[in-house]
């Protein structure tokens, strides 16, 4: 295990008081292409996501759905989530549930550890309450009721805009407020702990305002973790909820095994997170870590939200299912297959800002990127190949240099530009990188028109370069974006004989230009991105 580096990479723990959604797939699939792509440059992978299990909102959803306990309501929705990231071809290495006894065992241990810390103490908490965000707020930061938000008189999340509760109840406090400037050290010291840089200002300006302790445990309800030493409350389910990343590794098992692995793993490389959740990460959860002594993940990447293009008025607007604009992520996998729907969300929504998407735009992507030009090159190149060469690929050409060569050209440093966009998420970037090449490859075709070199036999040498240019562009495009498109990615690869390199873990090595051996039979296939008019009916 240790003979590679580790890359542990988390999404949120989704709730399940509704179905998995849009927004929870796009989550997914961020935290999946990096996983990936890790995995090909040599990385030792940990890849989790899971379930938010406990908290009042999951209580309430159990109820208003007529089961008779939150368990079984659960146990009921993990299918749901685990069925549609096998679909979307999400490659997670662990799938965690806050209600499993490895999660129960580390909360708890969690409790001892902060009671020793000197950051915790019991008192009562009097003040308003967010039961759909598990949020706590104070008299001066709740909404008052309008006509847009609610009724006139009613206090209101300032985030939600949804009734809040007034709660009354002896809890216990974690001293959050004694971590303040603890934390703006952190952001001074390490400005790339949260991303994009924008979201840290928002972080740093939220954090510089002041914090105040946090009510950590409740007593009105018992669906969570019991606090060890006082079974009366349970824990908040926040406090429960972003244990987890460490849970995954091992965190509070005392045993060798487990010791090695939270040592190899911890600190997490990315918390892939939504906006509206990065006060927890990037506030309360390295707090709570500063408290116990334990090492602060590296970076919080917050991306913004999804939202629809109004075909008539081309305004955005929030997805909602009374507005009758909520898209499934079902009715995207209909329209573009699930290789569609990963590229076209990963490579054409701005991932740090709030994007606004729609069907008539993942058309364009969709048939401009993939079908006229990635799916084309790869059908035209292995067509001419198979027809000039004998059902087979020409071998690797005795001269490099032997005539012009602008693919050899574009190739150039590729990975190297490739992997700098990746590793901080700028996946449009990375698939520029790719394209590049995909574009100058199909320019190629028409610059140097095989077809026209195949009735010269004196031209036999040049075509042979040619095709096996053309070739060699396929197999390292396939490569790039194998971390968007893993089953097309492979496919291609069969198809040119290259089945042996799918699965890399140099991929460095992959992207060099000149690998390709040649000299073995190549395979048409169907299109691999048919156009979608011609899907469609």
């Amino acid at each position: 295990m240790a003979d590679k580096p580790s890359y542990f990479v988390t999404t949120p723990i989704y709730y399940v008081n509704a179905d998995p959604h849009l927004g929870t797939a796009y989550s997914t699939i961020l935290a999946d292409v990096q996983a990936r792509y890790r995995r090909a440059a040599g990385y030792n992978v940990k890849f989790l996501t899971g379930m938010d299990e406990h908290g009042e909102k999951v209580a309430e959803a159990a109820a208003a759905h007529g089961f008779d306990t939150p368990q079984a309501w659960c146990d009921s929705q993990a299918p749901l989530f685990k069925n549609l990231w096998r679909e979307l071809e999400i490659s997670n290495d662990d799938f965690i549930r806050t209600t499993e006894p490895r999660q129960h065992h580390a909360v708890q241990y969690l409790w001892e550890r902060m009671k020793e810390s000197g950051y915790l103490y019991k008192g009562s908490y009097d003040g308003w309450y967010c039961v759909p965000d598990e949020t706590y707020f104070t008299d001066t930061q709740v909404q008052k009721g309008d006509e847009e938000y609610g009724s006139v008189g009613q206090h209101l999340c300032p985030d939600c805009h949804r009734p809040l509760e007034r709660v009354q109840e002896e809890s216990y406090f974690f001293k959050l407020s004694a971590f303040q400037d603890k934390l703006l050290k952190l952001y001074d010291e390490h400005p790339d702990f949260v991303e994009p840089a924008f979201r840290m200002n928002e972080v740093r300006s939220f954090v510089e305002g002041g914090l105040n302790d946090l009510s950590v445990s409740r007593t009105s309800f018992d669906w969570g973790i019991k606090v060890p030493f006082d079974e009366g409350h349970v824990t908040y389910v926040w406090f429960d909820a972003l244990l987890n990343y460490m849970t995954a590794v091992g965190y509070g098992v005392d045993t060798d095994e487990a010791r090695a692995e939270l040592a190899y793993r911890w600190p997490a490389q990315f918390h892939i997170v939504g906006k509206d959740i990065i006060r927890f990460h990037c506030v309360i959860w390295p707090a709570m870590l500063m408290a116990i002594g334990e090492a602060l993940p590296e970076h919080v990447f917050a991306h913004g939200f999804l939202t629809v293009r109004n075909a008539e008025t081309g305004k955005a607007e929030k997805m909602s299912k009374s507005r009758g604009n909520a898209i499934a992520p079902q009715d995207v996998v209909d329209l573009l297959g699930v290789e569609g729907y990963r590229y076209y969300f990963m490579t054409d929504v701005a991932h740090g800002e709030d994007s606004a998407i729609s069907f008539e735009r993942m058309e364009q992507v969709y048939n401009a990127d993939l079908a006229n030009s990635w799916g084309n090159l790869i059908s035209r190149s292995v067509n001419m190949s198979m027809k000039y060469f004998d059902g087979g690929s020409p071998a690797r050409p005795a001269d490099a240099h032997a005539f012009a060569n602008p693919l050899a050209d574009v190739a150039e440093g590729i990975f190297a530009r490739y992997s700098a966009r990746m590793e901080v998420l700028d996946y449009a970037g990375a698939k520029d990188e790719a394209m590049e090449l995909i574009h100058a490859a199909n320019h190629y075709i028409e610059d140097s028109e095989p077809w026209a070199l195949a009735k010269n036999p004196e031209k036999a040498d040049e075509l042979a370069f040619v095709i096996y240019n053309l070739l060699e562009a396929i197999r390292i495009s396939a490569h790039l974006l194998a971390p968007f498109m893993p089953q097309t990615s492979a496919e291609a690869l069969r198809r040119i004989a290259c089945e042996a390199e799918t699965g890399t873990d140099d991929l460095a090595a992959m992207c060099a230009w000149g690998r390709f051996e040649g000299n073995k039979p190549v395979e048409k296939g169907d299109p691999l991105f048919p156009r979608l008019e011609a899907k469609k009916n």
